[in-house]
Formats: C-alpha cells, structure tokens, sequence
C-alpha cells in the first residue's frame, strides 16, 4: 500500500535511512504489538513507537496514576493523577499518532489473557508475570522484548525460543523468583534510567519490525548509570529449563 502525503512528510526521517526506508515505514505501519505495562517503561516505549509508525499497540495495565510516578513516567501529567495509566497512555499516542490503533486493556493481565501482535514487550515490575509473559511467547512462538530497572541499574534483552530452539528464554536468565527480590514501590530508581530501558526497548522493536542492523536476540544490556558503563552479554540455554529446555 502506498504511502499518503501526510505519512511520507511524517515519517520522511524514517523514509531516509536507508535501513527502513519506504519499505521498513510500511511494515512498521502493519505492525501489531502488545505491551504489558503503562508505567516508566511501557509509557515512553509505546510514546516512540506509536511516533514511529507503529500501526497498532495493545496497551495491559490496571494501575492509576499517582504522583510519585511522575517523577519517572514522563507521559503523565498533575492533571493524570487518580486517572487509569492505560487510558491517559492511550491519549497520549492518539494525539502523537492519530493514525495508530490503540486498544487499551485496564486489567492486570494474565497468563489466560490473549495476546495480540507478532512482538510482546514485558514493561512490568514482577517476577510472576514475566515468567507468564516468557512462557506465553515461547509456546505461542513470538518475540519476547523485556525491560527492568531498579536504583541505577536496568537492563534490555530479547527473547525468542520459540522461534529458535537454540535460543535462551527469560527463564534460562532468571531460573526462578529471587529469594530477595524487590518490589518496585520498595526501592528507588532513577527516572533517566528507565528512560534509557524504555527507548532500548522501543529501538530494538523497531529493528525487529523493519530488518534493521542486528538485534539484542539472545543477549542482554546491562545498563549501570552510576558508572555509565553498559555491557553486552550473551545468554546461554539452559538445557533444564522448565520452559524451553529437555524439562520444558
């Protein structure tokens, strides 16, 4: 489908680069990807992707607005507050994208809940439903993009096991709960930071989208803020892992 006036003007930066061009804008413009969470990493990712041309966005999340997460979700306003994160996201990407489709879910969700798209995006700040995530992208055979953050730290990383055999998943990572894991609303975190996950987390969707350069698949970004130091790993299968491995 050819492009309109009003897109080809939009998207003109996206259109020059020679690793999305025209092509790379349409598909982006196909695009159908599902993001659980609205808060200080699913907000500013699905900002740069509903910007970006993605054509539709599943928004999951049942939490309202309060004013400590303004301090980091830079999507919300004063005039947000007691409002639901998931329809104030949703305003906020129809009046920066009025061409992209948003459904909005105000719901925790869960494992039972179906899940459109071709990509999901984990934005959440719990060990119970990434690894609910994590299971449903393996058997449903979809890319899995996971963000976290915490203090200084955050980290990006893509999942696809259910893709490639050979690639980890989230649970070859993060085996099992942390004994001594932390709840978001326990500990700081330093909004730049998850700003910094968020826009990784809407860069590597982008690529995946449109075939652009190399993907995270397989790997993780280790983000320290305090030394601005950010390292690249990558993953291993786990051979035992009760997801995607011989246990599985």
């Amino acid at each position: 489908m050819a492009l309109s006036g009003t897109q080809l003007e939009r998207h003109k930066r996206h259109i020059l680069l020679k690793e999305i061009g025209g092509p790379g804008v349409q598909k982006l413009l196909a695009a159908h990807v599902s993001i659980v969470g609205a808060g200080a990493l699913g907000g500013p990712c699905a900002m740069y992707l509903a910007a970006g041309g993605v054509g539709h966005i599943d928004l999951w999340d049942d939490d309202l607005v309060e004013r400590s997460n303004l301090q980091r979700q830079i999507q919300f306003t004063e005039d947000d507050i007691g409002q639901s994160k998931a329809t104030q996201l949703a305003a906020r990407l129809k009046a920066s994208a009025p061409d992209c489709e948003v459904t909005i879910n105000k719901a925790r969700w869960k494992k039972a809940d179906a899940l459109g798209g071709t990509i999901l995006i984990d934005a959440t700040d719990n060990f119970e439903t990434r690894f609910a995530l994590n299971r449903v992208a393996h058997e449903s055979q979809r890319v899995l993009v996971s963000g976290a953050a915490t203090r200084w730290a955050g980290q990006v990383s893509i999942f696809a096991s259910g893709l490639d055999a050979e690639l980890p998943c989230y649970q070859c990572l993060v085996p099992q709960m942390p004994p001594d894991a932390e709840a978001c609303d326990d500990v700081g975190v330093v909004g730049p930071v998850t700003g910094m996950v968020a826009t990784q987390m809407a860069l590597e969707t982008i690529k995946l989208i449109t075939g652009a350069g190399k993907s995270l698949t397989g790997q993780i970004n280790v983000i320290d803020g305090l030394s601005g130091a950010i390292r690249n790993v990558r993953l291993r299968k786990d051979p035992a892992c009760p997801v995607c491995g011989q246990a599985g």
